[in-house]
């Protein structure tokens, strides 16, 4: 059974100006009782620091060198609970907090990484629609795509094999072409939305494992991204962009436990998440309930 340990991650270095707010999302969800009945530790807060809303000149990336310097602080802090046996909960911020989570398993091992997002977040910087924020662009950088100084973070390019992800649930694939962003590596795997909707949230999250677990992949386990827009829009306006076509709250649930009651996640992030524009804080709400239901599930299996 799980041992949960928080650890607060409120960085909003990956994201423009427009979409600050993200940063308030841990304080949010543990208000909205996303740690309630999980016996779960408070493992501490990783602040970030050096965000500008200018685009480096060199990278076409914003806050690169805030981000790189951001990273490992956040993966020791994600070390230390490791170190005690625990599978930690972190709770971002952006998605760019994604480098200092993988950063700290690469440090560890070969991890997989269980991508649930509405995006492939994949974009070359000179073509990020976000101008050059890493939020549109961190799982490159962890599968080692994009500037040094974001990719090659402590030397250990990639933080994660490009063949060991699962993209999950994505709706994406037409604003990727329309935009020009690369293409994603033949050895990471898609199960995007239209195929998690044909044989269901469970079943393709079974197949998500299977992979991540299969013969030659990820030796230690994987970790699990879950960022708010994969949510459909009637349900979570509180993201940068709201789509229709995303994920119900059943089905996030079945995906999170499957995952988790493998045994073989180590652990998980929240990221995307603005309080600043749920009223009434509806949206924060149902997704801290989703996943405190589904780590709760997983604990009790």
């Amino acid at each position: 059974m799980p041992r949960y340990a928080i650890v607060e991650a409120p960085s909003a270095l990956g994201h423009v100006p427009e979409h600050l707010g993200v940063e308030r999302a841990p304080e949010a969800l543990l208000a909205a009782g996303l740690a309630d009945g999980l016996a779960a530790r408070r493992a501490g807060r990783v602040e970030a620091a050096g965000y500008s809303a200018d685009r480096d000149p060199g990278t076409q990336v914003m806050n690169p060198q805030a981000i790189r310097d951001y990273s490992p602080l956040l993966a020791d802090a994600v070390t230390a609970v490791l170190g005690e046996g625990e599978f930690p909960v972190v709770l971002g911020g952006d998605c760019s907090i994604l480098l200092g989570t993988m950063l700290a398993l690469r440090r560890r091992g070969r991890y997989g990484l269980l991508y649930i997002d509405g995006d492939a977040d994949f974009y070359q910087p000179e073509v990020n629609p976000l101008n050059g924020a890493a939020s549109a662009s961190d799982l490159a950088f962890a599968t080692g795509f994009g500037p040094d100084v974001v990719t090659d973070i402590e030397g250990r390019r990639p933080l994660v094999r490009a063949e060991d992800v699962v993209v999950f649930a994505c709706r994406d694939a037409a604003d990727r072409e329309r935009r020009g962003c690369q293409p994603l590596p033949a050895g990471m795997l898609v199960i995007d939305r239209d195929q998690v909707r044909r044989v269901g949230a469970g079943a393709a999250a079974r197949d998500a494992v299977k992979y991540l677990t299969r013969d030659g992949g990820p030796e230690d386990g994987f970790w699990i991204h879950l960022d708010a827009d994969v949510l459909d829009e009637t349900i979570m306006q509180a993201v940068d962009d709201p789509r229709p076509g995303g994920l119900a709250w059943d089905e996030l649930m079945s995906a999170l436990s499957t995952a988790v009651r493998s045994g073989h996640a180590v652990g998980l992030q929240v990221a995307i998440y603005n309080p600043g524009i749920d009223a009434g804080g509806t949206n924060g709400r149902g997704l801290a309930a989703t996943v405190r239901e589904a780590l709760a599930a997983s604990a009790d299996a």
